[in-house]
């Protein structure tokens, strides 16, 4: 039986109207990056991956599937080895520019770790064109415009799971450590509706990049009736055939842009359909607009059951706030009135034979009709989702025996997973009076179970807040005046442009303090030093004082060269390098730690690829490296210190290199400084003599120590590639 009386109206609810040849849901992100992974090592011709986030960190592959690739797991080593290997395949990578709410928890220069990591043929957008306060939500990835993925999953960080949802796995391993158990749904689909993803991400790539890209490939089969292309992922099988779908999308007001709320108008025109059950799962409900049509729907439709699955816990004071008050809100709306065992607003949860306890963040965007209509899509049930941020969901219909089973299926393995039963129990569950109850009641114990939320544990009901203003709002968070007297959205800040604005704030501190200091510290000058260190002479105090002028200065930026050129005036050619060499191995230290403390707290990240690659060759160099940086003071002492700690080399390194690099200088520095001294007592042909020759030895020893440097470098390259070249022939034989 074929029911071609969908609701899909080109314009109003949805963008077009079209087919899919071939579907396969694809559950949790163990099952999409499997999938994709295949996806991408088939792709013969162009790749086009649109998403919140692309992490290049992303492993695809875990366990044997990972140990038995011949192709590499991360995602940016197998984007590469596909384009090293592939000259003539295109890909294309945008990427949202994302707003400083989520400056901490992605990669910080993503345009330019992906510019580093791969060949030319790959292409790195950064999306800035959003509104200030939306975000770029489309996850979609073309493969040869023959095959799409769309849905909830982004290739990001703290997305990887499996179906069974561990308690505990040393596999869901973050950049914050192991998070918790995370369910998400995505699709990958052939046909028709492949040309019209194909369209949708090249308008998107044209909007930011100056760059063509290629044009849609005339020989994609994406006929009506086309065969399962090549590229389709080994292992998942589709289940839905000749599907009639709606792609809906959300595109805010920007830059000349007509926008479109189709996901808000196609989600009440379903709403407005369903007889029997409504199935959501998703990460977000706060749109009380949907609650009110949810409402509206029961009343009408007594035999109506509705049953949602959503997240326990808030991360955070702004999702507190946000949207777990307002999903009080969306609670009480949509149960207003309603027999209590017809509609449940829940969460799953894990409570294993061992008494860990685990809460499954729900992260997917799944909504059944009946056996009428599935969606799967990117879209939250949040305001923002509605009106603010890009969206894309795609809508199936029932519009055959098949199609309609499938929708069933679907429905019914998501709901088995999250109450822990066997998708075989289901239907038994679905035939009783009252389904939802069934559903909550009866479950097994110690696997995942369906509670009903009560978010009153983490926020009491709230009126519009700052919150909720600035995390999930309907409108552009700042507008400015339009020459036509309108308003135009003013965009998230770029990336680049906040990394500019933080360099710029903390150099403006960091001189800022070293003004103040120099003006409000009547000690910290040469000459209020010189006299200090004067006093303790001939003291047992003399080397601690020393030591703690090396301290302080050093935190404070204060010239190294100008603390050894004093240390060795007062106190000679001979004690005054040891005692220099000693305070500048302690400072050296000191900030050292300061710098490997700020660097574990997220400075490391700040620094992006370039910075990467000089730590690498920084490290590699080891010693000879800082030895050499020491000689020719190319930055400030402190700032070497601080970067060194901030790096990957060992302190015992940087301090031997510190050593051999400052000490031979020290020594010369000692010569000039008692020189000078010696001047100003009795200036004399002898005095001016030793004060050249110890500023020409002191130049000498930078040169000699370059030379030595680079000769002892290279004969450990040398021995390392021979070292290399001898390993690979005992291989060989």
């Amino acid at each position: 039986m074929v029911d071609n009386n969908n609701i899909f109206k080109p314009g109003e609810n949805c963008w077009v109207s079209s087919k899919a040849n071939f579907v396969a849901p694809l559950i949790d992100c163990g099952n999409y990056y499997k999938a994709l992974h295949s996806a991408i090592v088939k792709a013969k011709h162009s790749i086009f991956i649109i998403g919140w986030d692309i992490d290049s960190r992303i492993r695809l592959l875990r366990g044997d599937d990972e140990a038995n690739s011949e192709a590499p797991s991360v995602v940016s080593d197998l984007l590469a080895w596909k384009a090293e290997n592939n000259p003539d395949l295109n890909i294309y990578l945008l990427r949202w520019d994302s707003s400083l709410a989520f400056f901490s928890k992605r990669e910080m220069w993503a345009k330019e770790v992906w510019e580093e990591k791969t060949p030319d043929n790959v292409q790195t957008e950064l999306d800035d064109t959003i509104p200030m306060g939306g975000s770029q939500h489309q996850k979609i990835i073309v493969i040869d415009d023959e095959l799409v993925f769309s849905g909830g999953m982004d290739i990001s960080t703290n997305r990887w799971d499996t179906r069974d949802h561990p308690v505990e796995s040393e596999e869901r391993d973050g950049p914050d450590g192991e998070y918790a158990p995370l369910h998400d749904v995505q699709m990958v689909s052939s046909g028709p509706v492949v040309a019209d993803f194909s369209k949708l991400v090249r308008w998107r790539w044209l909007r930011v990049a100056e760059s063509e890209p290629v044009e849609i490939r005339e020989q994609a089969d994406t006929s009506l009736d086309g065969p399962i292309p090549d590229t389709w992922p080994e292992g998942f099988p589709p289940i839905f055939e000749e599907v009639d779908c709606a792609l809906a999308r959300t595109i805010p007001f920007m830059d000349e842009v007509e926008p479109a709320q189709e996901v808000r108008t196609m989600l009440l025109d379903l709403i407005g359909q369903a007889e029997s059950l409504i199935y959501i799962e998703n990460q977000f409900t706060t749109r009380q607009e949907i609650a009110e049509a949810l409402n509206k729907r029961m009343k009408a439709r007594p035999d109506l059951h509705v049953i949602i699955v959503s997240s326990y816990e808030p991360k955070g004071k702004f999702e507190c706030e946000a949207f777990w008050a307002s999903r009080i809100e969306f609670k009480s709306i949509l149960e207003k009135d309603i027999d209590p065992k017809r509609v449940k607003l829940t969460y799953s949860s894990c409570e294993d034979l061992q008494g860990r306890k685990a809460y499954k963040r729900i992260h997917s965007k799944v909504m059944t009709v009946d056996d009428k209509y599935l969606v799967i899509g990117s879209s939250n049930l949040s305001n923002r989702s509605m009106t603010l941020d890009t969206e894309i969901d795609v809508v199936l219909s029932g519009n055959s025996d098949l199609n309609r089973a499938a929708i069933l299926n679907v429905r019914n393995d998501l709901l088995a997973e999250h109450t822990g039963r066997d998708i075989s129990d289901m239907p038994a569950l679905f035939a009783e009076e009252y389904p939802v109850e069934a559903l909550i009641h009866g479950q097994i114990a110690h696997g995942y179970v369906l509670t009903e939320v009560r978010d009153e544990v983490f926020t009491t009901q709230s009126v519009n807040n700052v919150f909720r203003s600035l995390s999930d709002p309907e409108e552009p968070l700042i507008s400015m005046p339009s020459f036509d007297g309108g308003a135009l959205p003013a965009r998230n800040p770029r990336r680049r442009t906040i990394m500019i604005m933080l360099g710029v704030a903390v150099i403006a501190l960091l001189g800022g303090l070293m003004f103040w200091a120099s003006q409000s510290i009547s000690w910290l000058s040469g000459e209020s030093i010189n006299a200090f260190l004067e006093k303790s002479r001939g003291t047992y105090f003399a080397l601690p004082t020393v030591l703690l002028v090396y301290v302080v200065g050093g935190i404070l930026f204060f010239p190294v060269t100008v603390l050894s050129l004093a240390v060795a005036a007062i106190f000679g050619p001979i004690w005054g390098p040891i005692y220099g060499i000693m305070g500048a191995l302690l400072s050296s230290a000191i900030l050292f730690a300061i710098g490997k403390l700020s660097g574990d707290a997220g400075l490391r990240k700040v620094g992006g690829p370039k910075v990467e690659a000089l730590d690498e060759k920084l490290k590699q160099s080891g010693i000879v490296g800082v030895a050499a940086i020491r000689m020719l003071p190319i930055a400030p002492f402190s700032l070497v210190n601080l970067v060194a700690g901030i790096s990957s080399i060992g302190l015992l390194q940087f301090l031997i290199g510190t050593f051999f690099g400052m000490f031979p200088p020290m020594i010369a520095k000692g010569l000039v400084g008692d020189s000078i001294t010696q001047i100003f007592r009795n200036p004399s042909v002898e005095t001016i003599s030793y004060l050249v020759g110890g500023i020409v030895l002191w130049g000498l020893m930078i040169w000699g120590s370059q030379k030595f440097a680079r000769y002892y470098q290279e004969n450990r390259q040398k021995r390392a590639s021979d070292n290399e070249a001898s390993e690979s022939k005992e291989c060989a034989a």
